[in-house]
């Protein structure tokens, strides 16, 4: 191999130092960690006052946690030297602004190798601190602080975004209550096909307040270039939508549509399994045993399943639940079309059959009814836009319930919306140049 491959050994472009205006001087390794003795490249011996040179007076030490290099966390030990002015007398130190922030205790190499360990390889900010090698707190106040800074607060996060997904999310459970924030993702490379969605933002509460506030934050430019928002029933999302997005389309997303249908269907299998027994379901009990099945879809049923539901359909014991279920399987049908615009026949078929015909004793499939003739034109409008799902904003959910579990769970509601960004924020194509 040529030698101009290879260049001469030094430790301070191997620790990437030269890029924070350091100089390596000296090494210690100690079981637990690594020191790098540095000094400051550049003087600084110019009066901030009155402009005259000054001599140097003295040194001072520094500390910083800078990135790790193996299993050890390494730490940098700066010598500054402080200088004094000949016509003033001002004392000032060395400028080190360009090796980490004034009063930082973690290096600006550090601080990048912490926000792509979390935004990247998702790692707790517990293995962050230990990398470190500082206390739990100084590590989530300096990453979440650089990350707020490179990322959250970029002025272009929120460009090119077309299709807009709002639901609500348990951030934490309490004695009192579980508190909710509203959780608002980009759908548009979903659509598209060009990539996975994106977390925009997290707001406290789940209201309609809280997402109209949001929305209305945003600049008309923004807010006129939103071509659909998907949601779950909740009203108050719809609401804001209409006051605040004139032109976007509601779509009510078929996961939560047929979840609607789902919970009917298990409200129904309930009464009647009380109204024949007296109890709850219990193992041997049909309906208690069939409780699966009946959410499988019929295309998808094996032999055994159905000789269940035939069994289970056998007499008039159990119409209700048989009605239900026809119901239900008719809405999924709908959305397994093929054909988009039979599958919007079909669903417009079964609500107006919920609508106009439906027995009183069908207490279930009345209230489904309701639902869905109040949102008829939000459900049907899936069909006109496919890929318009607000599935993946489910999957978020459920990246921020694991990002809830973690440890200890959080307290603070500001950390945990800067952490859900980061850790969910879909940054992982778009990392800042300075990452």
């Amino acid at each position: 191999m040529p030698d101009a491959t290879f260049t001469r050994p030094d430790l301070t472009t191997f620790t990437r130092l030269d890029g924070l205006g350091l100089e390596v001087t000296g090494q210690l390794l100690e079981p637990d960690r690594s020191v790098l003795a540095c000094r400051v490249v550049k003087p600084d011996d110019w009066c901030r006052r009155c402009g005259c040179q000054g001599v140097p007076r003295d040194t001072v030490s520094r500390e910083l946690a800078h990135e790790p290099f193996g299993w050890r966390p390494t730490t940098l030990v700066l010598t500054v030297r402080r200088y004094r002015c000949k016509e003033c007398s001002h004392v000032w130190r060395q400028d080190t602004t360009a090796a980490a922030p004034p009063r930082a205790k973690i290096s600006r190499a550090g601080l990048r190798w912490g926000l792509v360990g979390i935004v990247v390889g998702h790692l707790s900010m517990a293995g962050v601190a230990e990398g470190l090698g500082v206390a739990w707190n100084t590590a989530n106040d300096a990453v979440l602080a650089e990350g707020r800074r490179l990322l959250i607060e970029d002025p272009t996060r929120l460009d090119g975004v077309k299709v807009v997904g709002v639901d609500e999310h348990v951030w934490r459970h309490t004695r009192r209550g579980d508190k909710y924030v509203t959780v608002i993702i980009d759908l548009t490379p979903v659509r598209d096909g060009t990539g996975p969605s994106r977390l925009l933002d997290v707001v406290e509460g789940r209201s309609k307040k809280a997402f109209k506030d949001w929305l209305a934050e945003r600049d008309q430019a923004w807010r006129d270039g939103i071509e659909v928002v998907a949601m779950d029933g909740f009203a108050g999302f719809k609401t804001a939508t209409t006051e605040e997005l004139a032109d976007a389309v509601t779509v009510m997303d078929p996961f939560h549509v047929i979840r609607l249908a789902g919970d009917a269907l298990d409200e129904c299998r309930r009464r009647v399994q009380q109204e024949l027994h007296g109890h709850r379901g219990r193992k041997g009990d049909p309906l208690y045993t069939a409780r699966r099945t009946l959410h499988t879809g019929a295309d998808l049923l094996t032999d055994r399943q159905h000789e269940r539901l035939d069994k289970l359909f056998a007499g008039d014991r159990h119409v209700h639940v048989e009605c239900t279920w026809g119901i239900y399987q008719r809405m999924i049908s709908a959305y397994r079309h093929p054909d988009r615009a039979a599958g919007r026949v079909e669903m417009n078929s079964v609500i107006g059959a919920l609508a106009d015909s439906v027995p009183e004793a069908l207490v279930e499939l009345r209230k489904l009814g309701r639902t869905l003739t109040r949102r008829a034109c939000d459900v049907l409008a899936y069909f006109d836009r496919p890929r318009t799902s607000n599935g993946p904003t489910e999957a978020v959910n459920g990246r921020l319930e694991h990002l809830r579990g973690l440890a200890l769970g959080f307290r603070n509601l500001t950390n945990y919306i800067a952490r859900a960004l980061l850790e969910a924020g879909g940054f992982r194509p778009h990392l800042h140049p300075e990452l």
